[in-house]
């Protein structure tokens, strides 16, 4: 019925639900949060540092078969071990 209302009044939404919309807060997501906090810990930089030479090593060669998955799955095991302790004490 709400549709109909609304394409009665040319197709125009009303101004109170815009301006409701406006003031409206934007959500922040506490895992990515964490996941910040979480990549500047010990364990989490070192496994960053290991990725990102692999990363160098790829990229300054032309023709390897080497890519960086191993590297990239223990930083994001690193990191999302470190979030998943904290991420439900934070969550209501």
């Amino acid at each position: 019925m709400v549709f109909e209302e609304k394409m009665i009044m040319n197709g125009e939404p009303e101004e109170e639900e815009e301006e409701e919309e406006e003031e409206e807060e934007e959500m922040v997501d506490p895992i990515e949060t964490l996941r910040q906090k979480c990549e500047a810990t010990e364990h989490c930089t070192h496994t960053r540092e290991l990725l990102e030479q692999c990363e160098t090593r790829v990229g300054s060669r032309s023709a390897t078969q080497e890519d960086c998955t191993e590297e990239l799955f223990d930083f994001l095991h690193a990191r999302d071990h470190c979030v998943s302790h904290k991420l439900f004490h934070s969550v209501k």
